[in-house]
């Protein structure tokens, strides 16, 4: 689900932004900052405006510097929207080459590659659109941490809380 606020104040995308370097990573060009040899992680999943984003690179270097390996994969292949005001641009058609089942699917491989560089630990946060790849990721075992910055509707329904609190007794 997207809102309205999903869209507003749209990033002037930068590829040359940030402390870190672009590097592929399971087959995505992946934004990585922090100490290589670091065995706690974070993924880091955009909204629809992409990787590039400068204040996404520059949270991602802000939690690299607490001693943090942090990535943003490029889930959209090189095509975030840009300008969602354009006449040109057709918002369904993006949502259906973009869904979040595909996002949660990529990201797995990225998981994995963290964990076949030694990393232990993996968080993630993500936003608005990456909210919804994380609610899927956040019912498996291949993260320890997640956090959701979404400002859209979500449902109970779509997080699926039960599942995720089974084991849990205080949940």
């Amino acid at each position: 689900m997207s809102s309205s606020q999903c869209f507003e104040n749209p990033p002037t995308l930068s590829s040359t932004c940030g402390a870190g370097r672009v590097e592929e990573l399971a087959g995505l060009k992946t934004y990585v900052t922090g100490p290589s040899d670091s065995k706690r992680a974070v993924l880091l999943i955009a909204d629809v405006f992409g990787y590039e984003a400068p204040k996404l690179r520059k949270l991602a270097d802000k939690i690299a510097s607490a001693g943090f390996l942090v990535v943003v994969p490029d889930f959209f292949y090189g095509d975030p929207i840009i300008d969602f005001t354009s006449p040109n641009f057709n918002r369904e058609a993006w949502f259906k080459n973009h869904g979040t089942d595909k996002g949660y699917e990529d990201a797995k491989p990225v998981i994995a590659a963290l964990k076949s560089k030694g990393v232990s630990a993996i968080g993630a946060a993500g936003f608005c659109w990456g909210g919804m790849v994380l609610v899927k990721l956040a019912g498996t075992e291949d993260i320890q941490a997640a956090v959701i910055l979404h400002p859209g509707p979500m449902t109970e329904e779509e997080i699926k809380v039960r599942e995720l609190c089974e084991d849990i007794p205080w949940c």
